[in-house]
């Protein structure tokens, strides 16, 4: 844990209630301060999770910067220059937290460059906020691309599968592989139910993963999802909301003590 607050990025394959869990931090979060909510999967399903609807995303941007006859266009200033104004503008600002959406690019040319910059758009928002909350892409991408270069802890989802667990034991040697240092690395297992527990723990073990805490199969997640309800809604008894503050708890109180103990 940095003096500047938390940055927390959650990983996962797809499927595995990724987005879920970081609207759940997003909402868990707001009760100790500011939060920036960051969707960097071009799938741009954390908005929809938290009820909001994004007006402009990274990739329409994106697409406005790379068209040289965009009005938007202006000779004393370069691309990089006006893309980054223009990701500031776009982050949708309500009462409790903040949001960025990346979105989908329409056109060709890869994610480079605007990779480069949403890190350090995230790194000069992120001075700004208590907490930045990334929901990372499903796969591998953001590690190889490093865009949770600058997070402190990584919380890598898996759902109740064996692929789920090989997936979460990949993002963790990835990480390390490509070098990025994180303070906290925590895979946290859903949809877990009491049959398949005791399985998922054996699991964890064999594949040297330490799972920090487990959240129970939530009929009432599928129901919102099919609705599209807002998680901010979710009431405070059901098991998955139970289950995942419990665990939130844990890893702020981890955050914390690590952060004493370098002398923060």
């Amino acid at each position: 844990m940095r003096p500047r607050g938390l940055t927390i990025a959650v990983s996962g394959k797809g499927g595995t209630g990724k987005t879920m869990l970081s609207a759940l931090l997003v909402r868990y979060f707001t009760k100790f301060g500011s939060v920036f909510a960051v969707d960097a999967d071009p799938d741009s399903n954390l908005p929809e999770v938290l009820g909001i609807e994004i007006k402009r995303d990274v990739g329409a941007v994106r697409e406005e910067i790379m068209d040289i006859r965009s009005e938007r266009m202006s000779p004393s200033m370069s691309k990089k220059e006006i893309f980054e104004m223009e990701l500031l503008q776009i982050v949708e600002e309500r009462t409790d937290f903040d949001i960025l959406a990346m979105g989908r690019s329409e056109g060709a040319g890869c994610y480079c460059t605007i990779n480069h910059i949403l890190r350090d758009v995230i790194d000069t928002k992120a001075r700004n906020y208590d907490t930045v909350i990334i929901d990372c892409e499903a796969g591998l991408e953001h590690l190889s691309r490093r865009t949770t270069r600058d997070a402190d802890i990584m919380i890598i989802v898996t759902d109740a599968t064996k692929k789920g667990i090989l997936a979460a034991k990949r993002v963790k040697e990835l990480s390390q592989e490509v070098d990025i240092e994180f303070d906290m690395i925590a895979v946290v297992a859903n949809k877990v139910t009491p049959e398949t527990r005791p399985i998922m723990e054996e699991l964890g073990r064999e594949n040297s993963l330490d799972i920090i805490g487990y959240v129970p199969f939530d009929p009432l997640i599928s129901e919102f999802d099919i609705i599209g309800k807002s998680l901010l809604e979710l009431p405070e008894d059901s098991p998955c909301f139970l289950a995942a503050y419990e665990i939130f708890n844990r890893i702020r109180e981890e955050a914390e003590r690590r952060y004493k103990e370098r002398g923060g």
